[in-house]
């Protein structure tokens, strides 16, 4: 980990040259590059990966990028100048032509691969290998760390082009999915729900990739048409994309002895998780196995506090598998996700989602994702059988925690001093049978009326007389 300030209050940036000189490279410079990776990142096509934490790739350029947004709030909190939005090498750079890149930015992104666990169940079946060495970031580009204000931020563009992670997909996002990314990042935000950040937003002019879509007026579940799409991409922005696939993949490299670099792989990252998400909290001075278990705890509650919030707004993570969730606590991937109108705890807003990863379900996902996640630290810790005795009670406890947590926000939610199931769930019944709106019901209910009236407007349907006398 590059040891540059991290507490140095910057100038507002106001050209591609200034920002260049935020560049700082923690991953690349703390992590192993795949040994079998192209040097000038020229490296497109899928193949397996065996080993390395990262491979060395250059996002495709896409061809006459038009502005669509960028978030002005977080320009702001990154110091930067909203005229950096009319540099051509800015425009360039997040548009996929990292050829523009100056001193001491790096000459190539970074793709990196995951395993896949789908509610605590190891699978393999995705990587087109069959072994899961070609599963990973398929689309999506890291092409800039730096430190901004003294936060370390990583950048990623998504539809950044083929990696050797694409699986014989083309590498692009379309406009209509970036919007709703960029839009549900920043509105998570403004809502003070960790999350990853939308930093821009560029369309290609003339570039089409098609993409599966519904004829108007079909009645049939799923697509059942392809049609153009103009590409896009849009920049990401997070302290980091480690997610807790990542873990498990060299976790089972190390279980499997799949190469005699494996345990050292495995201790690289989960260090460089600590330093990039976990600093403040893990003293530095603590041996492997306590920072191993301090990590544990700390993000069994994050996750915890995550999904809660989720939950608490109204957001469905609709595919909250272990490679969609961040190690660093915070909501990442926004590809099928929704939020709650008609109340309905089974809520999924994925046509290709089950019951498993339904609105209300959310707590138990992420306890699988937890499973998984101190599954890969216990081969750090399989010499020192007091800290893997504690790290068994954190993950055995996670339940009790979730469970707490989740009743002290219906409390708070409700108005309460203490939480009432009784009455929650009568509650939750009745919002189902009045076909009320989840958010409008909520925002009715906080004005605290005398009432059944009041929340009509929040009901899809009228009530009926001996509903009007239940609530």
């Amino acid at each position: 980990m590059s040891r540059k300030s991290e507490s140095l209050k910057q100038k507002e940036t106001k050209n591609f040259s200034e920002f260049a000189q935020l560049a700082d490279f923690s991953l690349i410079n703390s992590l192993k590059a795949d040994p079998q990776s192209k040097k000038d990142g020229n490296d497109h096509r899928p193949r397996p990966v065996y080993s390395g934490h990262y491979v060395p790739v250059t996002p495709t350029p896409m061809p006459e990028p038009k502005y669509i947004a960028h978030s002005k709030t977080l320009f702001e909190e990154l110091g930067l100048s909203s005229e950096l939005t009319k540099d051509k090498k800015f425009c360039s750079f997040f548009s996929g032509d990292i050829e523009v890149a100056e001193y001491p930015m790096s000459p190539f992104g970074w793709a990196t691969g995951y395993a896949l666990s789908i509610y605590g169940t190891e699978y393999t079946q995705q990587c087109p290998f069959g072994t899961g060495d070609g599963y990973g970031d398929g689309r999506a580009i890291s092409v800039f760390e730096g430190l901004f204000n003294g936060k370390r931020m990583e950048m990623q563009l998504k539809g950044g082009g083929p990696t050797p992670y694409c699986r014989g997909a083309d590498g692009r996002a379309v406009l209509r999915s970036s919007v709703r990314e960029f839009l549900a990042q920043e509105f998570m935000h403004a809502l003070g729900i960790p999350t990853s950040r939308s930093l821009t937003l560029y369309v290609s002019r003339t570039e089409i990739v098609r993409r599966p879509w519904y004829t108007k007026g079909t009645k049939y579940y799923e697509p059942d048409i392809m049609i153009d799409n103009h590409a896009a991409i849009t920049t990401r922005v997070a302290p980091s994309f480690l997610r807790v696939g990542q873990l498990e993949l060299f976790a089972r490299r190390v279980r499997s002895n799949s190469h005699n670099k494996a345990f050292n792989e495995l201790k690289i990252i989960v260090q460089h998780l600590i330093e990039r998400n976990y600093k403040e909290e893990i003293d530095p001075s603590n041996s492997l196995t306590e920072k191993v278990v301090k990590l544990a705890y700390l993000y069994r509650e994050r996750l915890i506090s995550l999904v809660t919030n989720w939950i608490r707004v109204g957001y469905c993570q609709a595919n909250f598998n272990s490679d969609n969730c961040a190690a660093g606590g915070f909501t990442l991937d926004y590809g099928p996700f929704g939020f709650c109108e008609l109340f309905d705890p089974r809520f999924q807003p994925w046509t290709g989602g089950g019951e498993h990863f339904s609105f209300f379900n959310q707590p138990f996902a992420a306890e699988n994702n937890f499973k998984m996640f101190c599954n890969s630290l216990r081969p750090l810790l399989l010499k020192n059988k007091e800290d893997l005795g504690k790290l068994e009670q954190i993950r055995n406890d996670f339940s009790k925690s979730m469970s707490k947590q989740i009743q002290l926000m219906w409390a708070k939610k409700l108005g309460l001093k203490k939480y009432d199931e009784t009455l929650t769930n009568e509650l939750f019944n009745l919002m189902i049978i009045s076909k009320a709106d989840f958010t409008i019901f909520f925002r009715k209910l906080s004005d605290i009326p005398e009432n059944i009236s009041f929340l009509k407007e929040s009901f899809y349907l009228n009530p009926t007389e001996e509903l009007n006398k239940k609530w």
